[in-house]
């Protein structure tokens, strides 16, 4: 599992929170909403492209250990 750290893991659960709220929107409150979503989403990828090089770590393992984190936290997906 890659390691990843509670920052990663907070700016994904901040751009799922944010697409959560789209739920429900149309017109001008749902453009608006997205674009909420669409800023923490790349802030959130941004980080992890980051991480990844800074550590050495593969990418695509980084995100998809910060996903599972988020999604389906548990003892073996917790931040080392």
């Amino acid at each position: 599992m890659a390691d990843i750290s509670d920052d990663l893991i907070m700016l994904e659960r901040s751009a799922e929170e944010e697409r959560e709220r789209l739920a429900g929107l149309d017109g001008e409150e749902r453009m608006a909403q997205w674009q909420r979503w669409w800023e923490a989403s790349k802030a959130a990828q941004a980080a992890v492209t980051e991480h990844a090089e800074a550590t050495g770590q593969n990418r695509y393992e980084v995100e998809q250990a910060v996903k599972k984190a988020v999604r389906h936290p548990g003892p073996e997906s917790a931040a080392t």
